[in-house]
Formats: structure tokens, sequence, C-alpha cells
């Protein structure tokens, strides 16, 4: 399914969820050191770079898309990190892939069009600055040890969020990661 909005399609899965792709957008390997930018709607709030995917689009093309767009980098696509899905305010599936950052654009698509800024947090610090306004993103943080193999999309089950239920931890079947639900 597809709805248009303007400069935009949105593309939804079968079960009604917006389909999304994010990356993590790390400094090096060492993966402590994580880009954030501005958010297009709260200049004054950061946010993990991401957003809808385009008609036959495939989740990684998105990510890599996304980043190029809203960050202004380019890099090494890594592992995916999970799948997303935020029930709250409206549905979401997001899959958020770990980039190691290799080039940086002095100017770039969204800070000429709408000023995004960008800016590298230490980890504990990112979680922080998301926790209070995009607890989904502090969310993919946390899921950040330990590593598995990297896979195509398809081998990870969503990750429903609810922002006011408690969180219980298992561990997966895929590589033995623990696992957070509600």
């Amino acid at each position: 399914m597809m709805k248009f909005k303007p400069n935009q399609t949105r593309t939804y899965d079968g079960e009604g969820f917006k389909k999304r792709a994010a990356c993590l957008c790390f400094k090096n390997d060492r993966e402590d050191e994580v880009l954030l930018v501005s958010s297009s709607r709260h200049p004054d709030q950061w946010i993990v770079p991401g957003g809808g995917m385009e008609p036959e689009e495939e989740p990684c093309g998105a990510a890599v898309r996304e980043v190029y767009e809203e960050a202004g980098v380019r890099g090494n696509l890594g592992r995916l990190l999970g799948v997303f899905e935020q029930n709250q305010d409206s549905k979401h599936r997001t899959y958020v892939y770990v980039l190691t950052v290799t080039e940086t654009l002095e100017d770039w698509e969204d800070s000429v069009n709408i000023g995004r800024k960008r800016k590298w947090f230490k980890i504990d610090e990112a979680i922080r600055v998301l926790q209070c306004h995009k607890p989904v993103h502090a969310e993919y943080l946390r899921r950040l040890t330990p590593r598995c193999s990297p896979t195509n999309g398809n081998g990870q089950e969503p990750m429903a969020l609810d922002d006011n239920a408690p969180l219980h931890q298992s561990t997966s079947q895929d590589c033995g990661l623990p696992r957070l639900h509600r």
C-alpha cells in the first residue's frame, strides 16, 4: 500500500505499518561516537537519521539514502541492528542498520534546504539526549551490544515498543542477542 504526500510517497507493509529505515552512524569501528541530526519539526532536538522507504526500495538502500540526505554522510553499511515497531502515535516499522562513516559532506541536502544540523555524541550522552523526546531512538543505541553477523534485513523479527510499557529482556534465537520487549 502507498500514500502520497508532497515530495514523498509513504509505503506500508501488509500489516499497515509505515516502512522506514535508519542508520546509527559511527565515527569508527569502535562504535563509541554516534552522529545525530536536528529534527526537522523541532530543530532544538536531536534524532537518529532515517525516514520512509520509497516504493520498491530495499531497507538497506533506504537507510543509506536517508543518512546521505539528512546527515550528509557516506560510509560502510554494516549489520542490521534490528527491526523496531512503534505503535504509540502512528504505526512505524523501522529497519535500523549500523554505518561507519567514511565521508562527511560540508553542505548536504537537508543542511541547505532546511538548516539541519549534525553533531557527534558519546553513546551514553546520545541515549540521554534521545530518551526524553525520542525514546525509540534511544532503544536503538541500547541494542548495540553484543554484535552478531550482518543479515539482509529478513532474519529479524520486529521489536514492538510501547513507550509506557515496562521492558522485559529475553535472549533471542538470532545469535543470542538480548531482546527487549514490552
